[in-house]
């Protein structure tokens, strides 16, 4: 039996994964609200195994790491560090100043293809942009969870989403909206033609 991967990742409405420093929006685009934030901690309370690229590792540690350094993190972001989790890489070197991270050099293709073989867990990737493209088109992604939030970031939208990406069909697995605003869709891909 192989552990489900899913590539989990938060979009504005136009497609945009994150917004530039001229942008005024605060985290979660200044939209989350208390529906959003406790279904967020109890997706990630679930034990399973958190898979990052070096760059969203990066950001997650220049964030997560100086705010939990000073026991300023919320719930959601202080389970997100402490939870086990992969880091695939083939730039940035042992040991990493991260709680429970194991740092995987190599092909992330191979690197995930082994973890759903071995891991006892499920497996969630958050953001990682272009190492989860390339893990869909090599079919390694069970399932897509889109969060939509309510913006249009036209000017100041950065990472498209699926720039790049191959073709895929989805399936609707759910769709829920929190707060009666925050979209979250989850499909399970399948590459098109």
């Amino acid at each position: 039996m192989t552990a489900t991967y899913t590539f989990d990742v938060f979009t504005s409405l136009d497609g945009f994964s994150s917004y530039g420093e001229d942008g005024d929006w605060g985290g979660y685009w200044g939209k989350e609200g208390p529906e959003f934030l406790d279904h967020r901690l109890a997706q990630y309370r679930a034990d399973q195994r958190l898979v990052l690229g070096a760059t969203t590792w990066r950001e997650f540690h220049r964030f997560l790491a100086a705010d939990g350094a000073a026991g300023t993190l919320d719930p959601l972001n202080a389970r997100m560090r402490d939870m086990p989790t992969t880091v695939v890489s083939t730039t940035l070197r042992a040991p990493l100043d991260w709680p429970d991270a194991t740092l995987e050099h190599g092909d992330a293709v191979d690197v995930v293809a082994r973890l759903k073989a071995e891991s006892p867990v499920p497996l969630r990737s958050h953001g990682s942009l272009a190492m989860n493209r390339a893990l869909m088109a090599a079919g390694l992604v069970d399932l897509v969870q889109v969060t939509v939030f309510p913006v249009i970031t036209g000017r100041t939208g950065t990472d498209p989403v699926f720039a790049g990406a191959a073709d895929f069909d989805l399936d609707l697995v759910s769709s829920t909206t929190f707060d009666g605003r925050v979209q979250e869709l989850v499909y399970r891909p399948t590459l098109h033609g």
